[in-house]
């Protein structure tokens, strides 16, 4: 295969035996951006572009994109989130403390962080991370039980900078994290993240291998399995669903949700097991996600069939899952025109997770949507577009 996406598409639409026109027809892509990819004069696109392309082609859209990363945080973003990147990068070293950290210490700071990631309370994360995390490197040396709590923070640092679209610190993080898990089931919780990673930076067949790996070493016997493990298998194959139908597998996505719904079925309620925000995992859970499957394959009708029967009032308003779901929701609002009830879905979002909001690169690509269609903005849509950082 040639090394670039126009050389890549042009190939495979002559062994279909497509002109560029009917390609356009069949993707909804327009002719002019089809050209401009094989004409060189674009060298890259949006993966959602590359999924509908690859799927008029009928073929996985790892053909066409080998990796597309979601855009990364801006300068601005990087330099708010820089003593992270530092304490991350940082030798232990006790020098300069008042104290020697202890292991009790290190553990109650941690456990008083947790709801501080949970809440995407950013503000005060970007206060207490740093520390924390020095903290936990010079107890380590010490004590080797600091090493379970240093893989802990480490996954809760990598799924942040994940967050923030902060893709080499998370990496960074996550990959350390890994060396530290004690034990299989928390490897297997770190995995999680790390595929959310892997997703947002474009390496679908990276995440799919991982994910599917994964979902086989910890597949549990259902009869006898608890909370945690059901949690942990059912997201791993969520993240293999995620994966695969943005790879324009589509059978193989819906596969691994029909199993990821069987594991929710047992449990028989959403829960939170051992109290981590990360693998809250349930029927509403696996719901969520089949309906940004939906999104994702460009149904947005179905999106809002599916988001009709979801009862959003048992999650948190500050929920991640909640709040991607209802990005969704927008988008779907927003592609059928129906622009008032994509502001009240923004204003939803707003109002449970203030600091969540304004990090989310979707958000301003739906709302731009929004505003590109209107002649005239509501205050309520000024205050949205400044809110996500829209460009004037």
């Amino acid at each position: 295969m040639s090394a670039n996406l126009g050389d890549r598409l042009r190939e495979i639409r002559k062994r279909r035996g497509l002109s560029q026109r009917e390609l356009s027809g069949l993707s909804g892509v327009s002719l002019s951006l089809i050209r401009k990819l094989e004409q060189g004069e674009r060298d890259a696109t949006r993966l959602e572009t590359a999924r509908r392309l690859a799927q008029a082609l009928k073929v996985p859209t790892t053909r066409l994109v080998v990796e597309h990363a979601e855009e990364a945080a801006d300068r601005d973003e990087m330099n708010r989130w820089a003593p992270v990147h530092t304490a991350l990068a940082a030798s232990p070293s006790p020098d300069g403390l008042a104290e020697e950290p202890t292991y009790d210490g290190v553990r109650d700071a941690l456990r008083a962080a947790v709801p501080l990631f949970a809440g995407d309370r950013f503000t005060e994360l970007g206060r207490v991370l740093p520390p924390l995390l020095r903290d936990v490197e010079v107890l380590t040396e010490a004590d080797p039980r600091g090493r379970r709590l240093r893989a802990r923070l480490l996954e809760l640092t990598g799924w942040l900078m994940t967050q923030t679209r902060q893709f080499d610190a998370a990496g960074t993080a996550l990959e350390r994290a890994m060396t530290d898990a004690t034990d299989r089931a928390q490897a297997a919780a770190i995995v999680i993240t790390r595929c959310w990673l892997l997703l947002r930076r474009g390496r679908l067949a990276e995440a799919r291998a991982l994910a599917s790996h994964w979902a086989d070493e910890v597949e549990p016997r259902m009869s006898r399995a608890t909370p945690a493990e059901l949690s942990t298998w059912g997201w791993l194959l969520l993240r293999l669903s995620a994966a695969a139908v943005r790879d324009n597998r589509p059978g193989e996505a819906e596969d691994a949700l029909r199993l990821a719904k069987s594991a929710a079925v047992t449990l028989g309620r959403e829960c939170t097991p051992e109290n981590d925000f990360l693998r809250a995992f349930g029927p509403v859970t696996v719901d969520l996600k089949r309906t940004e499957n939906a999104m994702v394959a460009g149904r947005p009708d179905q999106v809002l069939s599916l988001a009709a029967a979801i009862p959003l009032d048992t999650l948190k308003p500050t929920s991640n899952n909640r709040n991607r779901h209802l990005l969704d929701v927008a988008s779907a609002q927003a592609q059928l025109r129906q622009y008032a009830e994509a502001v009240d879905t923004f204003q939803k979002i707003l109002t449970g997770s203030p600091q969540w909001l304004p990090n989310q690169r979707y958000a301003r690509d739906i709302l731009g949507r929004v505003v590109s269609r209107r002649r005239t903005l509501t205050p309520e849509m000024r205050m949205l577009a400044d809110v996500v950082g829209l460009p004037m």
